[in-house]
């Protein structure tokens, strides 16, 4: 029988094997890849133009715009002796394992002297142009700087986020050095933080379950967009209209595990004729004795919040310690915060500290995050003097 070798020997010096073998190859591979439906985008017979991403499908999108964020090359060291060669690459693909050591990323009170990224978060149900136009005068650099988008599925949040994803692309196909370095927008099934109007929002009987649907919210996005270079975390709500230019230079060199602003609201009086400020955000605090007591005589799933007459605390309430001929520096212990412009230090979050959807010692969402945080030996700090404003509420 004639061996193998002398068969492929004598196929090699046939003239014809060598006309035929290529035209039998080309047809091999047509009839294997091209034609058997194989699912390699542009092979299924379809345009590629009617291909869906997965962001299309899901309605979850992704602004990444920089090469940053492309896995980096990782490989392992070869173990060469003149007995053994292991080449390891061979079997662990290029690109395929990240390390990141999360000793050696900080969060410092020089933020963006050290390139140190800050993300901020926003849950938004209604899109401000106010809102956005303030978040691009932000003088933090961009390079550093990723945005987190979280958007109830209801008709009101599509509306959103049209205008969101609208405001977003005219950005990141701006100029490069204009460009955010992450942008994420997620949409939440849950409606519960977009179904009451400005006025029925803030009823007393309602906060249990509305804050516990913007707690879901918070923890969903936070969850989701926390990355292993993220040094800061600033929770800035959609109402916010109107910060420093210099905010988050400004949080950040005080180097508080957490720090909030003092939030107030522009409106114009008429009796006065002219626009002037009040307080409105009441979730920044200093616990009372008062409040306490009223605790220890709560059943297990009722909350205390701050603002309502129905339920006096006698707290400390940091938007009445605003003087206006004070350091904007000052600080003051605070044990409760509020969402509307706190900044976070990420190890806080990754240690735990979340936002309880359920009565935490009687808190709930925010001032459940920080009494979190304090359970896990954080200090909690509010500046009175630095004011940064909500717009100013309508329902119509």
């Amino acid at each position: 029988m004639i061996s193998l070798r002398l068969l492929f020997y004598r196929l090699r010096k046939n003239p014809w094997f060598m006309v035929l073998f290529p035209i039998a190859l080309t047809v091999f591979i047509y009839f294997e890849i091209v034609s058997s439906g194989n699912p390699y985008l542009g092979n299924d017979g379809n345009s590629i133009a009617d291909h869906k991403w997965a962001h299309e499908k899901e309605n979850t999108f992704y602004f990444p715009y920089s090469n940053k964020y492309k896995m980096p090359k990782y490989s392992y060291k070869k173990k060469s002796s003149w007995l053994f060669n292991d080449r390891v690459e061979d079997i662990i693909p290029e690109n395929h394992i990240a390390h990141y050591d999360l000793n050696k990323l900080h969060s410092t009170a020089e933020a963006a002297l050290n390139k140190e990224h800050v993300l901020i978060l926003t849950p938004m149900q209604t899109f401000h142009q106010e809102y956005w136009d303030n978040l691009l005068q932000l003088t933090y650099p961009r390079e550093f700087t990723e945005l987190g988008f979280i958007l109830p599925r209801t008709s009101s949040g599509d509306i959103a986020l049209s205008k969101l994803e609208a405001a977003v692309k005219k950005v990141q196909t701006d100029k490069k050095n204009q460009r955010f370095s992450k942008i994420t927008i997620l949409r939440q099934n849950s409606a519960g933080f977009d179904k009451l109007m400005e006025k029925e929002r803030h009823a007393l009987e309602v906060q249990k379950e509305r804050r516990s649907a913007m707690a879901s919210a918070r923890n969903e996005l936070l969850f989701s967009s926390l990355g292993p270079k993220t040094s800061w975390v600033l929770w800035l709500d959609a109402d916010i209209v109107e910060t420093p230019p210099n905010l988050i230079q400004d949080m950040t060199s005080h180097n508080k595990a957490v720090l909030s602003a003092n939030v107030y609201q522009k409106y114009y009086d008429d009796q006065a004729k002219k626009v002037q400020i009040r307080p409105y955000d009441f979730n920044n605090w200093q616990e009372s004795d008062t409040a306490l007591e009223l605790a220890k005589q709560m059943g297990d799933d009722e909350i205390l919040v701050e603002g309502y007459g129905d339920l006096a605390t006698y707290r400390a309430l940091m938007a009445y310690f605003y003087d206006a001929t004070g350091a904007t520096n000052a600080e003051m212990n605070l044990d409760g915060v509020g969402g509307g412009c706190t900044l976070v230090k990420a190890d806080v979050h990754r240690d735990g500290a979340m936002f309880p959807t359920f009565p935490f010692y009687h808190l709930i969402e925010t001032e459940g995050f920080a009494k979190m945080a304090q359970r896990l030996n954080y200090d909690i700090f509010g500046l009175p003097n630095y004011l940064v404003y909500h717009i100013e509420e309508t329902n119509t």
